[in-house]
């Protein structure tokens, strides 16, 4: 054998395409039938098959030996598989958004029907067992729950300075209806605010729920927007689309064995895996944030429990309401001649009632509600699927592969290895951008990474930050840090035209805003927390908003 035949013997048994460049002609014409088959059943004309296989000299993408694809056909099928691997990735995005939407409804459907029946039993009780000292400031109260459901929900508010606002306020309105027959015009009151550290008018309960609240409600609002944001970058991925090199390489892998007039073969495992790692490069970098996001959510499920446990506080708001405003009524005399020997003798009304007359008090009496397991089975599912899907983005190669590919079930010698029947010996790439250089299906450059992707894998930073401050105990700031302004996505679940209206609320009155030392509030607390309200650089915007929440009327 001449050294050109034996180099022609070789070219074809390496490529297996024997069969199909130097075998008999009538055994490719019988071949395209089950072409025209398949072809057909996917919608397009019959009339673009040959009837017998061709020369395929015109192929761009498949192998050119002998085949049964023209070009509109070879078009006509990468579209396709362009398409299919798409939806693939679409369908399995879907199913995972669908799990992580499942958790969010039920953990944060259980928080908030927990603040929900906290401020039924506040309106049930308060008015038998406080009489006016509630029914006359019931806005107050109906207002401190509603900044409580805006701060669960992701509103930019600082926790602590709101119920320390709350309670300053309370302390005045109370103070002047256990004692109408005096004046106590602007300037008493603040003088009253200011000793009010000191002489601690509501007893332990304005620091313990302000120590308690603050890491329950940021641990549960921090779980319940990590799904949130989980879920949002699933989303954004899965709309990524697919490059050139990518969509190349899937017709080859899915349809070229059509093209050959081998439908039958299925393509080898490893080679599969080949084309899709090169594919989702990208999407495999996600891996190692999605994978601390998700451990860092299980983490922040520890806060859920003990008597400090978002579980135990969010249900518990009124109880520490209560306690607080019994404290003031036992230690009214004592509160008041204090306040009288720290800011002078109040002047009496003249137009005002008489002497206070006995307020009858009534018993608090809290409905026994035996003990749920509601939150430790959602909880516990909740962190069994969150397991589940830690290494989502680096198996999905290989479950689109198993489930979406038709992938042989072994690599053996029957099944498609891009160039025909046979073994497939390329090893297998390892995961992510930097491991794709030498990908030998996929051409991918590594030195140019998919923005949108980066961008994802930012926000998952930002969020693993979030909750590790949450773990902590640390009040964080929820303003959606994202390109587009979506990135709290579904788990935020408040609005932008709430959630971004303010910082805090601003007296509408003309004396100076609150920045002493409040109930429950050490001084440098409060020094903090009124430095969290200062207009920060970018605060035109903000000033402006300062304006108008200063045009609200108080409601002293």
């Amino acid at each position: 054998m001449d050294l050109r035949a034996r180099g022609w013997w070789l070219l074809c048994a390496a490529a297996a395409l024997v069969a199909c460049a130097c075998g008999d002609p009538a055994s490719k014409s019988r071949s395209c039938s089950e072409v025209r088959q398949i072809y057909g059943a996917k919608g397009f004309s019959l009339s673009d098959v040959p009837q017998a296989e061709i020369s395929g000299e015109h192929l761009r993408i498949c192998p050119q030996g002998y085949t049964c694809c023209t070009s509109e056909m070879e078009e006509n099928l990468a579209n396709r598989s362009h398409t299919e691997l798409e939806t693939a990735l679409r369908d399995s995005s879907r199913a995972l958004q669908a799990t992580l939407a499942t958790q969010l409804h039920g953990i944060d459907g259980h928080f908030q029907s927990l603040l929900n029946e906290s401020e039924r039993a506040l309106q049930e009780t308060f008015p038998d067992a406080f009489g006016g000292l509630y029914t006359q400031n019931a806005r107050a109260f109906r207002d401190l729950y509603a900044e409580l459901r805006l701060y669960y929900r992701g509103a930019n508010l600082h926790l602590e300075e709101t119920l320390a606002e709350f309670w300053a306020r309370l302390l005045e309105r109370l103070f002047r209806q256990l004692h109408p027959q005096l004046l106590l015009p602007d300037d008493y009151l603040d003088c009253l605010g200011k000793q009010a550290e000191a002489l601690r008018p509501f007893g332990e309960s304005p620091r313990e729920l302000r120590l308690r609240a603050t890491r329950a409600f940021v641990a549960a609002r921090s779980f319940v927007q990590g799904l949130g944001v989980a879920s949002d970058v699933v989303r954004k991925v899965a709309q990524v689309p697919l490059g050139p090199e990518c969509s190349r390489a899937v017709m080859k892998l899915v349809y070229c064995a059509h093209c050959l007039g081998v439908p039958g073969a299925r393509p080898c495992p490893d080679y599969c895996r080949n084309v899709l790692k090169g594919c989702l490069a990208n999407q495999a970098d996600l891996d190692a944030e999605w994978r601390n996001l998700l451990d860092s959510m299980v983490l922040v499920t520890d806060k859920f429990w003990g008597p400090s446990g978002a579980e135990n506080v969010i249900g518990s708001v009124h109880m520490w309401l209560a306690e607080a405003i019994s404290a003031l009524q036992d230690n009214k005399d004592t509160l008041t001649a204090k306040v009288i020997q720290g800011c002078g003798n109040p002047r009496v009304n003249p137009q005002g009632p008489g002497p206070e007359e006995k307020r009858r008090r009534g018993k608090l009496t809290w409905q026994e509600k035996p003990p749920t397991d509601t939150l430790e089975k959602l909880v516990s599912q909740a962190k069994a699927q969150l397991r589940d899907i830690q290494d989502f983005w680096i198996s999905l190669p290989g479950t689109l592969c198993s489930e979406k590919m038709a992938m042989s079930s072994a690599s053996d010698d029957r099944c498609w290895n891009g160039m025909a029947k046979g073994r497939y010996l390329p090893e297998v790439m390892g995961d992510g951008l930097a491991n794709q250089i030498n990908n030998p299906e996929v051409e991918v450059d590594i030195t140019k990474p998919d923005m949108t992707i980066r961008q994802q894998i930012m926000q998952l930073k930002i969020m693993t930050n979030r909750l590790r401050g949450a773990y902590s105990g640390s009040d964080v700031d929820f303003q959606d840090a994202s390109d587009d302004g979506s990135g709290s996505g579904s788990g935020g679940g408040c609005p932008d035209d709430i959630c971004g209206r303010r910082v805090s609320k601003k007296s509408s009155s003309s004396r100076t805003p609150l920045t002493h030392a409040l109930p429950g509030l050490s001084e440098r607390e409060g020094q903090k927390t009124s430095a969290a309200g200062r207009p920060q650089p970018r605060a035109l915007l903000l000033l402006l908003l300062l304006v108008l929440a200063a045009a609200r009327p108080r409601w002293r």
